[in-house]
């Protein structure tokens, strides 16, 4: 084989899934965003995320800026030098990792050090079967954190908050999987999609449930039960009401994939792989002498390129003008004082990333800053330097804030932060300290990595980056940069009180469907 060639088309892989959506992922999130209430804050939601692919497409720049971890299947003929294909592969990753394509997500487990390249112990996942068919299959999959700390797995027969006993039959699986998208919530991206694996052991069931992400949206199970099962699932995931980022809405699941394998008596697990509707997952066949491309996956049926209407600029413009609240940092108490959970609000000055690092610093550090009167983003973007030594942002997303929950109200306590921007929501005690000290929780648009950089229109510097480009704090000079009010300093959070109404409405699949 030429090998080099194979690596040049491993690095065209990685960079067409970090930043084309497949057409099957753009025909499921058009269906969504079509049947959405027209005004609501899920419908913004969605007109942002279809925004925001377009602007990916036309900058081939990622279209979230957790790029994940890159787990690729591959099945090749017989002969075929694996340990070749490898090594291919890493370089093709450390190639798209310096060019922006990737975000440096490699990190020592023990000494918490980012390798700066993707590449460590493990990492990236490449999982090798042989088949007797004569060119290679390679499908890859850019699964974030976001998603993937919303993966769930039961142990049957077990109880389910409003579900009740789940037991070891069909109907117990439907309940499991009910269960896992209710736990989502917004936190993993909604609306978003699953894979489920039935049976295995602990890890293989996981394997397989993430297996089945690679199946084409659109594809019908050929297991007749497994097939009522997926539609059901989908159908009825819908009614919980979480909608699209948690906020409430028609569109909560886009996708429903389930597999089946044997296991031992003792026995039995329901695992669920969670994606993001940054469904980032391609393939391609490719030739097993000259290392070339013959063919591309996931392209059958329409393309959807989300271009946006003169009608719909208009009408997203008539709809916003005036609901839109404008605040400069650094913002006062009496102006956070003055929102409430709801509104729409886009910020102009400065705003300071903060993830898990930065938070585990500030408890016992004082911040490089003054934060005063500032907005904390829950963002790792991906950064490029240039000839000159200046940091631009590639993609610049929120990540799931509630992993900063025992941190939050404490450090904005402590140096008089007004704003948290971030996805998913916060918990009890963010929203207790938010009340006590004037302070606001903002929900930016998972996955919007595209949208949000455009909004940034400066680096003015960083600080500890030490710990690593994704989790060091970027000083970022922003414009027009738009979130959603979802817990505010009066004691109200929309997550808590969507997380209340899907439950009660989960409670109505309690009685066996499937016996």
């Amino acid at each position: 084989m030429n090998i080099e060639k194979f690596q040049e088309s491993m690095y065209k892989l990685v960079v067409e899934t970090s930043t084309k959506l497949p057409k099957d992922v753009r025909r499921a999130i058009k269906a969504a965003k079509e049947r959405e209430n027209a005004g609501t804050r899920a419908a913004m939601s969605l007109a942002t995320i279809t925004n925001n692919i377009k602007m990916a497409d036309e900058q081939v720049s990622p279209i979230c800026q957790d790029t994940g971890l890159p787990t690729f299947k591959i099945k090749t003929p017989v002969g075929v030098n694996q340990l070749e294909l490898k090594e291919a592969i890493k370089k093709a990753i450390v190639q798209a990792t310096k060019e922006g394509k990737l975000r440096p997500n490699s990190v020592d487990s023990l000494t918490g050090d980012n390798s700066g390249d993707n590449l460590g112990i493990g990492l990236p996942v490449i999982k090798f079967d042989q088949w007797e068919k004569d060119y290679i299959d390679v499908r890859l999959i850019l699964k974030g954190g976001g998603c993937e700390n919303k993966n769930i797995q039961y142990s049957l027969p077990c109880e389910l908050e409003g579900l009740g006993r789940a037991g070891r039959d069909l109907d117990g699986i439907r309940k499991c999987i009910l269960h896992s998208v209710y736990q989502a919530q917004g936190q993993g991206c909604s609306a978003g999609f699953i894979g489920v694996g039935i049976g295995g052991d602990r890890s293989s069931g996981y394997d397989l449930a993430k297996e089945q992400l690679f199946r084409p949206v659109d594809d019908v199970n050929p297991n007749e039960d497994l097939r009522k099962l997926e539609e059901y699932i989908l159908e009825n995931a819908n009614k919980l009401g979480i909608g699209t980022m948690g906020f409430g809405g028609e569109a909560t699941l886009l996708g429903c994939k389930i597999g089946v394998m044997h296991r031992i008596p003792a026995s039995f697990y329901v695992s669920v792989a969670y994606n993001c509707w940054a469904f980032r997952r391609m393939g391609v066949s490719v030739d097993a002498k000259t290392g070339e491309i013959i063919d591309w996956a996931y392209q059958d049926g329409e393309f959807i390129d989300f271009k946006e209407t003169e009608a719909e600029k208009e009408a997203a413009a008539a709809g916003t003008s005036e609901k839109v609240i404008t605040l400069q940092a650094p913002i006062t108490e009496e102006q956070i004082r003055s929102l409430k959970v709801g509104d729409v609000v886009q910020i102009n000055g400065m705003m300071y990333t903060g993830r898990d690092a930065i938070h585990k610093y500030l408890m016992d550090h004082d911040a490089p800053v003054d934060l005063n009167g500032q907005v904390i983003y829950h963002c790792g973007p991906v950064m490029l330097k240039d000839e000159d030594g200046k940091w631009h942002v590639k993609a610049a997303g929120p990540t799931t804030s509630i992993r900063e929950e025992p941190y939050q109200g404490d450090i904005m306590k402590k140096f008089g932060i007004r704003a948290v921007i971030g996805k998913g929501g916060m918990g009890p005690k963010t929203l207790a300290a938010l009340n006590e000290h004037g302070g606001v929780y903002l929900n930016a648009i998972g996955g919007a990595a595209q949208y949000y950089a455009d909004c940034i229109k400066e680096v003015e510097g960083v600080d500890l980056l030490q710990f690593g480009i994704p989790e060091a704090m970027w000083h970022l000079r922003v414009e027009g940069f738009k979130a959603v009010v979802t817990m505010d300093s009066h004691g109200n959070s929309l997550h808590a009180d969507v997380d209340k109404s899907s439950l009660e409405k989960l409670a109505q699949f309690k009685d066996p469907v499937f016996k």
